[in-house]
This record gives C-alpha cells, sequence and structure tokens, in this order.
C-alpha cells in the first residue's frame, strides 16, 4: 500500500520543525522536534482527508517521491 510521502525538515523563521506532505495541498504542521511534527501532520492528514471526503472533493493518490542525489 502506498502511502503519502512526509518531508520534515527545520525551519529558522518559524523556529521549528515542519512536516508537511506535497500531496497535499497546503497540509504541514510544526512542532518543538522532527516526531512532534510529524505526529502533528498525521494529525493534519486524517483532518484533509475527512474534509475533502465531506466536501466530495477528490483525493489524490499518493505521487510525490523526492529527488535522491548520490555523491562521489
Amino acid at each position: 500500500m502506498k502511502d503519502y510521502h512526509i518531508n520534515v525538515f527545520y525551519s529558522q523563521e518559524d523556529q521549528a520543525y515542519v512536516a508537511d506532505i506535497p500531496d497535499l495541498e497546503a497540509c504541514s504542521a510544526l512542532g518543538a522536534t522532527p516526531e512532534a511534527a510529524l505526529a502533528e501532520v498525521l494529525k493534519a492528514k486524517k483532518a484533509w482527508l475527512e474534509a475533502a471526503r465531506a466536501a466530495g472533493k477528490p483525493i489524490p493518490e499518493p505521487k510525490y517521491r523526492p529527488a535522491h542525489y548520490q555523491v562521489g
């Protein structure tokens, strides 16, 4: 089963970790730690999907995959 890719990174501007799901527009969350940001974005994902279903909007298939770079 494919699931949505989640990015987690530190934001100097927000002074917090950010977790986002690129396939779900504007689905992101902040946390004091990477684990906290991940826990929050999983809640946001659930709410995002429930709201889209309730509104009859299409649910995008998981597609995003980050580029992988090889050094050397």
